[in-house]
């Protein structure tokens, strides 16, 4: 048997199962409920100001590694820009919040150490944990109960580290860090938290997850290419924290560094993000508006108050079938099945951004009423 024809059969199970992906051709003309871009920095004029300018100073690329020839000034002022933004000593960029958590759970934990991951931690996240020297044990979703059993039974080990998104992408949970953080306390363990979908939106000044508890994990990573409409990673935390990732963190090492246009543009949009609440403000009402819309109409809606809402389907063929009638309708938002979710739960992913309009809100409703009808789906 060929190497093509042993994929073949494979991809023939993953399409028997409804599971079949493929790139989605989203058209200019579409309106589109499934980016991360909640504020809408991406076209920001100053924000796409400060990339063009920084362009044309530094050029398209970075030419290396930040240890050789990739390091520049601007790297380093994004760096001291997420530090004031996130409160901590000093960040380390990463070339995507991917490869910051993979950085950090490679690095950070040891051979005979203990990482305690949430059930429903993202991809990056898990994988970091594969590659770890340390053991990992997986507790219920947001189960703090459930952890705390682990963190009391589970003994013999030398360090414990506890790893957790801050909200989580595919159900718009918001992660229960205060209790994480007395836990964490009480069995002396080192609280690491992913708060790539919190940044920009949670929080009175949109710091994420940790001003929303008023607590400081002791490690904080996060993404430049969501609210803060950028490309690239970061860490934050203390300076010795720091100084360990740019000497063992793999992902940092030996990756070409962000080119100095896309940290201009997340710079610019942190200054923004900083001095303008009127976006973040929008965006929560928005959200409301729509979660009680879609609950109106019968459905299983999940999800904090985050801009991340999940409308649970059920079936993933209807969900597929469903993505495609939306998109008939010209709404994009799209179909997620298993395995990124639990069996059962297919869902159309919707994403809140802070420029919706009531029209535009009221199409999205009207659309989700007359394919559920047609779907046999409202209740």
């Amino acid at each position: 048997m060929s190497v093509d024809e042993w994929l073949s059969r494979r991809l023939e199970r993953t399409k028997t199962a409804g599971l079949y992906r493929t790139l989605p051709a989203t058209e200019h003309n579409n309106q589109v409920w499934a980016s991360n871009d909640y504020l809408n920095l991406t076209h920001h004029k100053q924000v796409i100001l400060a990339a063009e300018t920084a362009l044309h100073d530094g050029g398209t690329g970075s030419s290396g590694s930040r240890l050789t020839t990739g390091n520049a000034e601007w790297h380093e002022k994004l760096e001291q820009k997420i530090a004031d933004f996130k409160e901590t000593e000093t960040a380390l960029l990463f070339s995507s919040g991917y490869l910051a958590n993979i950085g950090v759970l490679q690095s950070l934990p040891e051979k005979g150490d203990i990482i305690f991951s949430d059930q429903y931690n993202h991809a990056s996240i898990i994988d970091g944990c594969r590659l770890s020297k340390a053991d990992t044990v997986i507790y219920q979703h947001m189960n703090v109960d459930d952890l705390e059993e682990k963190l009391t039974t589970i003994k013999g080990f030398k360090r414990r580290f506890i790893v957790t998104d801050g909200v989580f992408s595919m159900d718009g949970t918001i992660a229960p860090l205060d209790q994480i953080m007395r836990l964490a306390k009480r069995f002396q363990a080192f609280v690491i938290v992913d708060d790539a979908h919190a940044t920009g939106v949670l929080g009175k000044n949109g710091r994420g997850t940790s001003e929303y508890f008023g607590v400081c994990p002791d490690v904080v990573i996060g993404t430049l290419s969501k609210a803060i409409g950028a490309e690239g990673g970061f860490v934050a935390g203390s300076k010795t924290l720091i100084d360990f990732l740019r000497n063992h963190a793999r992902t940092f090492i030996f990756q070409t560094a962000i080119p100095p246009a896309s940290c201009a543009a997340a710079f610019t949009a942190l200054e923004l993000i900083k001095n303008s609440k009127e976006k973040r403000q929008h965006l929560h009402s928005i959200i409301t508006t729509l979660k009680r819309g879609l609950k109106r109409l019968g459905y299983v809606v999940k999800g904090d108050h985050t801009p991340i809402i999940p409308v649970i389907i059920g079936d993933p063929q209807k969900t597929v079938l469903f993505a495609k009638r939306l998109q008939e309708t010209g709404i994009y938002a799209p179909a997620i099945r298993p395995p990124t979710v639990p069996e059962g739960e297919s869902r159309i992913r919707l994403t809140v951004t802070a420029d919706r309009s009531v029209t535009e809100i009221t199409a999205l409703l009207e659309s989700f009423d007359f394919i559920g009808k047609e779907l046999n789906l409202n209740k």
